[in-house]
């Protein structure tokens, strides 16, 4: 019920109409809806509202394919939450995934990162570089990869998709990320904010391009890649370099102004990413929104609303801001647990 999930749901029932899907989520984000007709969750056959911390058995009773998206989501939240980070992203993952495998789950597929990489040299990181992470979101991410290679065998396949940085429309849409965040600015203030010197590299990939692959882990065999396969899920056309990408956003809302911070600290999370081994495994799925039509497709549903809130970066569409803003009513704990009045 986050960003990429709306998405993840209606790719599956498209591709296989015939399957029960059954969702699983915390609810933080659930009101968080932009510019949707529908519910997202009316996709699913199911929808439970439960902590992945303490997930009851029953729910993957007859279950064949685990999805596992939850975690807390971004460097931010991260750096805020650290111990609640590794609860959620890499405890609760593992424990989730040897439950699914006791109870006769055939194949888990991880919501992994790029970001992993952290700090790289200019050659593009293939599978087996060096992994570098500098946050805990990053950690996360490498400890749970690590421990989902102990637990993986010929009856419990593993897909680790190590996404590009998600970008694009959602019907939960966020905007505490570099190229939606871009777009928002155009709008709101004819200028984009580059808080760095512009020059970072980042791997990008639109939500529905992670569904797609999504889709293809789900019915991967391990002839395609073995029994734990880690994978760079993205494009290599869509590596960019942040200034760059501000100056695609700015030629597609015309007038728009970017400042970069050429006095600003060295941005140390600057990577180039290798996609080609995924292209080769999964070549009917690779990625197929255009950079210049995932921008448009925002300020476009953007508009249908009306947005013009200046003040965005203390909104709803900000996933920290939705945390603090639950804990600072009292619905939520410092453990990030729902408070039951």
């Amino acid at each position: 019920m986050g960003y990429v999930g709306p998405g993840v749901v209606k790719t599956l029932r498209q591709d296989y109409p015939q399957a029960q899907i059954i969702g699983y989520d915390m609810g933080y984000f659930a009101h968080c809806l932009t510019a949707c007709d529908v519910l997202p969750e009316t996709r699913a056959d199911v929808q439970y509202f439960g902590d992945v911390r303490n997930m009851d058995p029953a729910v993957l009773d007859g279950v064949d394919v685990v999805v596992h998206l939850s975690a807390i989501s971004n460097d931010p939240m991260g750096n805020l939450y650290e111990a609640v980070t590794e609860e959620i992203n890499y405890k609760a993952s593992i424990d989730i995934a040897r439950l699914a495998k006791k109870v006769g789950v055939k194949r888990f597929v991880f919501a992994s990162s790029c970001s992993i990489y952290g700090s790289a040299d200019s050659a593009p990181r293939k599978e087996d570089s060096d992994l570098n992470p500098l946050t805990m979101y990053a950690k996360s991410k490498v400890f749970s990869e690590e421990a989902l290679k102990e637990v993986a065998d010929e009856g419990f396949s593993v897909t680790c998709l190590r996404f590009a940085t998600a970008c694009g429309m959602s019907d939960r849409l966020r905007l505490d990320l570099v190229l939606n965040d871009f777009v928002a600015g155009a709008m709101v203030w004819k200028k984009i904010d580059i808080l760095s010197d512009g020059t970072p590299w980042r791997p990008l990939i639109h939500v529905n391009d992670m569904a797609r692959a999504i889709s293809w882990a789900c019915v991967r065999e391990a002839s395609s890649g073995g029994t734990c396969l880690s994978v760079n899920a993205g494009s290599d056309a869509w590596n960019f370099q942040v200034k760059d990408l501000a100056e695609i956003v700015a030629n597609i809302l015309p007038g728009t102004a970017i400042s970069i911070n050429k006095d600003a600290q060295p941005d140390k999370r600057s990577y180039r990413v290798d996609f080609s081994l995924y292209k080769q495994l999964a070549p009917n799925h690779q990625p197929q929104v255009r950079i210049e039509d995932a921008i448009s497709e925002i300020k476009d549903r953007l508009s249908s609303i009306g947005f013009a809130d200046t003040d965005f970066r203390s909104s709803d569409f900000i996933r920290l801001k939705v945390l603090q803003k639950l804990q600072n009513k009292g619905l939520l704990n410092t453990d990030l647990k729902w408070v039951r009045a």
